[in-house]
């Protein structure tokens, strides 16, 4: 069984501090890599619970794959960088670039080498229920036969071996793509006998070949590109004898460097970025487990890279690629059970969503209640009428989806639509430059939000003549507008026609689109101006209550990362005052619970389940007058004073309610996807001593239309 080995050496000691303690201490953190790492772990260990469907365990281990691949990108290429130029400064922990990257390498060949002891282990599960992956040494000659044709057909003509010799220096791959090292004996047609070469797989080739019906010998028998280059590839290099075909990975730098002050079209200055992204610096190398060390020796030195950055696998290079899978074979009984979101009763009785508003505000819990009424919204709009205006903020959005249908129907309509796109959704850059492109062409106005800011609120407004006067009806939520991350993702969506949530929406639009002070918004907090202030003084008044006698003062915070240093010690001083404080934090948390004197009275949880928790709810009971918000912000620096950010109030009594007893009553009563935080830095999984608790099952079969 996968297990959340504590990482207590991997990090500073459990702290023993009074309450008169510094929270500036490091020892009152846990580091934010480590930390991250955590969270990767909890999610390779749904790969390892029998009691998943063998399918969606596969899904688990390509997704530890992806968010580990992004990691490297990011975070280590970032501290890579600090130590290339000599930083010695440190975050709250105190652990210096150096001490974080040998903690790290220390953790990720741990977590690797449990994705392939995983993988390796479903492999035989998958191939008893008619799922299999076939070695070359399994292949009959039928299928021997037609993987030969498939070679010469789809691979031999579009890719192009390399030998290595003073005329053809080693290429530049691209980052995360597939090749091969081939080491060879002989000579060729001009004599030459470099000993080696490198083959590279187009990234347009399937990684994954399943055999027609006729020559399978199971429902659904699938072959690796891998595999099938490595038993083809002498078909490179005639005459030569191959000794041996390696295949490795290298991840490289992801992250874009433009610096806004300087560029005058921060749209071509990112299309420019996106091509260097693809040849970054290397920041690890991944071999497969039989590659010989000299090798590895050769790659590690063409890419820089030290011991600890070489990464042996067990199987496919790639993990990711095998996600493609799940989707392809036709087994629901593999699979988590379909579901059929449902509609809020609000809604459902009145399909024109404006009356349905006009009679109160509705909020929309997905993946549970269904993503079509946000879509619907959006394309009513663009064909009423009276609706003069459309008003939106895109982040994740593919061009194809139906709401950038619906804006592109309302500006070819004639309609006023304003769109906030912001470009630097990382691994989304390219495709939001396309997506304004296509809306430009329909006449909608683009703008990128505001220059060293990224815009990440979530917003959309429409502007209705309604008699005399016009009526904003909006749309605030914590998550993206994109159909496909609603099924998958846990977000909040409010509609409301609230005159002064309106007319906040509006000014936070005209901050990003044009100059000027519009004036303090009335019921919206907003990064970067007031989101970070107030959450300090809503913990603040909880202390007071504490303190004075008022009663027990009381904090639930769910969120995706809590990391911001001052919000951090905010809650250690609640905690120091007797405010009992809940945190469901799904990945990061630098807040390290439950040392006497710092943090005894806070306790931190992390789901980890069929869905990726990502609301993010803020809750204060305010001496018996719950306070109730809802963002689409992290607690992390960049996203109070770097980003543009909204929270929003809950303040309808049974909205508020509803979304309280989910937290106290479903989430923090979850005793299946529960993991606890330990004040050494790992964590825990709840379990139950009877029938488990999911809290995710318990809010399908109570709001889905099942």
């Amino acid at each position: 069984m996968v297990t959340s080995n504590t990482i207590a050496s991997s990090v500073h000691n459990v702290p023993s501090l009074d309450t008169t303690s510094d929270y500036s201490n490091p020892d009152c953190y846990i580091n934010r890599e480590l930390s991250q790492l955590e969270f990767h772990r909890r999610v390779l260990a749904q790969a390892d619970d029998p009691d998943l469907p063998l399918l969606e365990r596969l899904r688990f281990i390509c997704v530890s794959g992806s968010v580990l691949d992004e990691f490297f990108e990011i975070r280590v290429a970032g501290l890579k960088h600090q130590e290339e130029f000599g930083s010695v400064q440190s975050g709250p922990d105190g652990m210096s670039p150096g001490e974080q990257m040998r903690h790290i390498q220390d953790v990720a060949h741990r977590l690797v080498e449990q994705q392939y002891r995983l993988l390796n282990g479903l492999f035989p599960l998958l191939k008893d229920a008619g799922i299999r992956f076939s070695a070359e040494s399994e292949w009959n000659e039928r299928q021997r036969s037609w993987l030969s044709r498939f070679f010469h057909r789809e691979l031999l003509p579009i890719m192009s071996p390399l030998a290595l010799d003073p005329a053809h220096p080693f290429p530049s791959i691209l980052n995360k793509s597939l090749a091969f090292m081939v080491t060879l004996e002989g000579k060729d047609v001009f004599g030459r006998s470099s000993g080696k070469a490198v083959v590279q797989a187009p990234r347009a080739l399937a990684r994954v070949i399943r055999l027609p019906e006729a020559y399978a010998t199971c429902p659904y028998d699938f072959v690796l590109l891998t595999t099938i280059i490595q038993a083809h590839v002498t078909e490179f290099f005639p005459g030569m004898k191959v000794t041996g075909c390696f295949p490795f990975r290298v991840t490289r730098d992801s992250d874009l460097l433009v610096d806004t002050e300087e560029v005058g079209d921060l749209r071509r200055a990112l299309e420019g970025e996106l091509s260097a992204r693809r040849y970054g610096d290397a920041v690890r190398l991944e071999v497969d487990k039989d590659c010989p060390e000299d090798i590895i020796d050769f790659l590690s030195a063409q890419y820089g890279l030290s011991s600890g950055d070489i990464y042996r696998c067990d199987g496919p290079v790639n993990l990711m690629r095998l996600s493609t899978v799940p989707d392809d074979v036709e087994r629901p009984d593999l699979k988590y059970p379909g579901f059929v979101p449902g509609i809020p009763v609000a809604l459902k009785n009145n399909p024109d969503i404006f009356a349905a508003v006009r009679e109160g505000d509705v909020l929309l819990h997905h993946p549970y209640e269904s993503f079509a009424p946000v879509i619907e919204f959006v394309r009513q709009a663009s064909v009423d009428p009276s609706v003069m205006a459309i008003r939106q903020t895109l982040y994740r959005t593919g061009s194809d989806s139906a709401i950038v249908q619906a804006l592109l129907a309302a500006a070819h309509a004639g309609k006023e639509v304003l769109v906030v796109i912001e470009l630097r959704a990382r691994f989304d850059e390219e495709a939001n430059i396309e997506l304004a492109n296509v809306l430009q062409k329909a006449g909608a106005k683009v703008v990128y939000g505001v220059v060293g800011l990224k815009t990440h609120a979530k917003m959309c407004m429409v502007v209705r003549r309604e008699g005399r006067t016009f009526k904003r009806y909006v749309h605030l939520g914590t998550g993206n507008y994109h159909a496909r991350t609603s099924r998958l993702y846990t977000d909040y969506g409010l509609f409301t026609c609230d005159p002064e949530v309106g007319e906040d929406v509006q000014k936070v639009f005209s901050q990003l689109t044009a100059l000027g002070r519009h004036g303090r918004l009335k019921k919206i907090l907003q990064s970067p101006f007031t989101l970070h202030s107030t959450m300090l003084a809503l913990i603040e008044r909880e202390i007071q209550v504490s303190t004075s006698g008022q009663g027990s003062g009381r904090i639930f915070l769910k969120m995706n990362s809590l990391v911001e240093t001052q919000a951090i010690q905010a809650l250690y001083r609640a905690s120091a005052a007797g405010v009992e404080v809940r945190l469901l934090i799904r990945g990061i948390c630098c807040l390290r619970p439950g040392v006497p004197g710092v943090s005894e009275n806070i306790e931190v949880r992390s789901v980890v389940g069929r869905f990726l928790e990502h609301t993010r709810v803020f809750w204060f009971g305010n001496g018996g007058e719950d306070r109730l918000f809802m963002s689409s912000a992290d607690w992390m620096g960049r996203n109070f004073f770097s980003r543009v950010e909204v929270c929003f109030p809950i303040e309808n009594p049974s909205l508020r309610k509803r979304v309280i007893d989910e937290l106290n009553d479903v989430y923090w009563h979850d005793t299946s996807l529960s993991w606890q935080l330990e004040p050494d830095g790992s964590y825990r999984k709840i379990s139950a001593d009877s029938e488990a608790v999911s809290a995710q099952s318990l809010l399908l079969a109570a709001i889905s239309g099942e």
